[in-house]
């Protein structure tokens, strides 16, 4: 349980530090776009803030493909034990979607129930981000 602890813990680090870069060159760098339209500059926060999220939903996806079978558990289920498979059950665990299809079993369990809070609060993360971009950039001219 102790190394599958230490690897989530990794992950989340890993997560928290991958978006914050993002959001912080998004910060850094959208105002000086003066090429691009305010409201274009929304979408491309979002966009990298998009991105950053496959960073994470991948990253925990490498990590349940190296995990699997293994001392620590395993994915059960509906699963092809493809890279595809391991990707879609992050995708709905980091969201919280949680179809149950496939399953975690085993110590991976925690790595699946962190991903969900990681998810969980990354979310949250890029949506007060994208607010202060929308309140910043999303001006509606006047008549």
């Amino acid at each position: 349980m102790l190394p599958t602890a230490g690897l989530t813990l990794l992950l989340v680090a890993a997560s928290a530090f991958i978006h914050y870069e993002a959001l912080r060159l998004c910060s850094d760098r959208l105002p000086r776009l003066h090429w691009a339209h305010a409201r274009a500059k929304v979408l491309l926060a979002l966009g990298a803030a998009f991105c950053s999220h496959i960073a994470h939903i991948a990253a925990f996806a490498a990590a349940y493909w190296l995990l699997d079978d293994s001392a620590f558990g395993s994915l059960q289920g509906h699963l092809a034990h493809s890279a595809a498979s391991f990707l879609y059950f992050s995708t709905e665990t980091y969201t919280s979607l949680g179809f149950g299809d496939v399953y975690p079993v085993g110590a991976m369990r925690l790595t699946a129930g962190i991903e969900a809070l990681t998810g969980l609060l990354m979310i949250s993360w890029t949506a007060s981000f994208t607010y202060l971009e929308m309140q910043r950039n999303w001006r509606v001219p006047p008549p």
